[in-house]
């Protein structure tokens, strides 16, 4: 399984946003400190007010904040409304022409994998994946950084994405 784009830019937009939090970020700010297209982000910036997650002011001045704070802001929702496609088999679709589909088992194995997939990215909010207070821009965590986490939010958390 692999995230679409619009989702990896979504959660970068939202902690580039929540890393300003006294002012109005603009589409062109963050296009700039990430190397995005515009036009790419204006739609997800688009589709991020529309479910509630910014708040968008338009004019001259104008730009975008949290609509709510960061720790009210729940990484599997965000993903939910960000990802179009959860049909990781074919049998998952409206259209599937799986022979298999009444005699098999791996729907329920991969159904049940999604499920915990989501679970687990909602045991965590945007506030628990910000840029830990002094800490570098530009600079990752090692390899290993969070690959032992037994439960969500009970471990030192990794940076996913610096933010300028």
């Amino acid at each position: 399984m692999r995230l679409t784009a619009m989702t990896d830019y979504a959660i970068r937009l939202l902690m580039y946003v929540a890393c300003h939090p006294g002012r109005l970020c603009t589409i062109g700010e963050i296009a700039q400190a990430y190397h995005l297209s515009e036009p790419h982000l204006m739609k997800i910036t688009h589709r991020l007010s529309r479910k509630g997650w910014l708040a968008t002011v338009r004019g001259r001045n104008g730009g975008m904040r949290l609509a709510r704070p960061p720790a009210e802001i729940v990484l599997g929702a965000v993903m939910r409304d960000t990802e179009s496609d959860f049909e990781l088999v074919e049998c998952f679709g409206p259209n599937s022409t799986c022979t298999l589909t009444d005699h098999c088992g791996l729907a329920v194995v991969i159904d049940g994998a999604l499920r915990e997939f989501l679970r687990y990215l909602d045991g965590y909010t945007l506030a628990d994946i910000l840029p830990m207070p002094g800490a570098r821009v530009g600079t990752r965590p090692p390899r290993d950084a969070g690959a032992t986490r037994e439960a969500p939010g009970k471990s030192p958390r990794p940076m996913v994405h610096p933010v300028p």
